[in-house]
């Protein structure tokens, strides 16, 4: 749909032209910001149960890091699920679709704390990732609340990231 205002129109609109196709929509946006939710989600989840299961000379240090974390994950989805419902758009109604709308995700499959811390270091990198590949979607359709609120994200993940290739490492 493409709106234009001219100059001899009384308006208060500025004389623009807006083509809204070429930017993505608000429903693509409210798609990958459910997508992204059902990650923090399963991080979430993660965190908690290798806080709760983490063995190691450094036990004290990682179960405050990773309480921060699924704190912070917590913290992650709620603003998500929020935004989501700023675009006027549905949350999944349970964790069922949450599920259907999450991404490749990988499990722990070891009580290993290195094996574990390094399971949820790779998809925080994934979090990451599509953390990136939303931000510029959501600046383009003019959700900039969201775009800003994911550039914090982003920095707040590769941060996290770091934290624990320096504990594995």
């Amino acid at each position: 749909m493409q709106q234009t205002y001219s100059p001899d129109e009384q308006t208060t609109e500025s004389s623009l032209v807006v083509s809204e196709e070429s930017k993505p929509t608000v429903c693509n946006v409210a798609q990958k910001l459910v997508m992204l939710s059902s990650f923090a989600k399963e991080l979430q989840t993660q965190a908690h149960l290798i806080h709760f299961n983490y063995e190691a000379p450094n036990f004290f240090s990682v179960h405050r890091f990773l309480k921060m974390q699924y704190d912070a994950h917590q913290a992650q989805f709620d603003k998500l699920g929020e935004f989501v419902r700023t675009l006027n758009y549905w949350m999944p109604m349970c964790s069922c679709g949450l599920h259907d709308a999450l991404p490749s995700f990988k499990k722990v499959e070891s009580y290993n704390g290195r094996e574990m811390l390094s399971i949820y270091y790779q998809n925080l990198n994934d979090y990451g990732k599509l953390i990136k590949m939303i931000e510029p979607a959501a600046h383009e359709s003019g959700a900039i609340d969201i775009a800003h609120y994911l550039d914090e994200l982003c920095s707040d993940t590769y941060k996290a990231t770091w934290m624990i290739k320096a504990t594995i490492s």
